[in-house]
């Protein structure tokens, strides 16, 4: 299994800005995928996930994020998105995505997003 995230950038507060995780791979060798970050100096956080294996894509989402963050997928293209609206400094990170079942055993390389005016 593969994971390649792109789409970050530079974005000024109250700003938006869309990852993208594109997935390869045998999807029976994990049910769900998660959108991580960590920011300098602090540890991982798991920003939010979505299973892939069900039907009806549950998601779930950090507290920090919660009605900001949108995480959705498009089986078609094997992709997840991240969509971050209402973007604050201190979402200013390394977003990383990641697939697995129990634990998260794939990672993708991650992509940088810097909240500045």
């Amino acid at each position: 299994v593969q994971l390649q995230a792109s789409g970050g950038g530079l974005v000024q507060p109250g700003g938006s800005l869309r990852l993208s995780c594109v997935h390869s791979g045998p999807t029976l060798d994990f049910n769900g995928i998660a959108w991580f970050r960590q920011a300098p100096g602090k540890e991982r956080e798991r920003v939010g996930c979505i299973a892939i294996s069900s039907s009806d894509g549950r998601t779930s989402y950090a507290d920090s994020v919660k009605g900001r963050f949108t995480i959705s997928r498009d089986g078609a293209k094997n992709t997840v998105y991240l969509q971050m609206n209402s973007l604050k400094p201190e979402d200013t990170a390394v977003y990383y995505c990641a697939a697995g079942s129990r634990t998260y055993d794939y990672w993708g390389q991650g992509t940088l997003v810097t909240v500045s005016s």
